[in-house]
């Protein structure tokens, strides 16, 4: 199946009882990839780059945890498959980990309506996210959510730049309040090539 039409289906996923005795073993195995899927942007933000694997491994893990059977299954696939980049983008999950929660409140709401200031740049071209429709994250009191999850549209020349690596990449936020950017490392960047068709 190519990454245009690439998603989780039922079929994809192990009985909590096959999925039991390989748990350790894929997650192990997910590991570097996620090491290299994680992005710190200042102090107190975090990026983690999405994949199919890492949607699956997170669905069964919500399977065995909760062990909510066929209905749950249905309600997991419904929230993680859009996370699944398309091969056209690249899919994040962006936190705020504090845990002070005084700081981490007044951080967040100094920060409304970050979604709009988080980009990626290549080159001379910046890339802005389009944030997942699922929820509003930034509340009336001006109070961004401590987790979004963001779309990284690309063309196929920015698809490019991650595979001969003549650019230099970053990932950067021009909101006023928590400007920062961060320079993607080249194991990085061949890594989240991996997500391109």
């Amino acid at each position: 199946m190519s990454k245009t039409e690439r998603t989780i289906t039922p079929a994809d996923i192990l009985s909590n009882a096959k999925f039991a005795p390989v748990r350790k073993q894929r997650r192990a195995a997910l590991k570097p990839s996620k090491a290299l899927r994680r992005i710190d942007l200042g102090r107190d933000c975090t990026f983690y780059f999405e994949s199919y694997e890492t949607m699956l491994f997170q669905i069964q893990e919500m399977l065995y945890i909760e062990k909510g059977g066929a209905e749950q299954l249905a309600d997991e696939l419904r929230a993680y498959n859009p996370l699944v980049p398309n091969g056209n983008e690249l899919v994040a999950t962006m936190m705020f980990e504090i845990d002070d929660p005084i700081r981490r409140l007044n951080l967040l709401l100094q920060l409304g309506g970050i979604e709009k200031h988080i980009y990626l740049q290549i080159g001379d071209e910046k890339i802005y996210v389009v944030p997942e429709e699922d929820a509003e994250r930034t509340s009336a009191d001006g109070k961004t959510s401590s987790v979004h999850f963001f779309h990284f549209p690309l063309n196929d020349a920015q698809k490019l730049a991650f595979k001969i690596a003549d650019k230099q990449i970053v990932l950067g936020s021009d909101h006023p309040d928590y400007a920062h950017m961060t320079v993607l490392n080249p194991a990085t960047i061949t890594e989240l090539a991996l997500d391109f068709s």
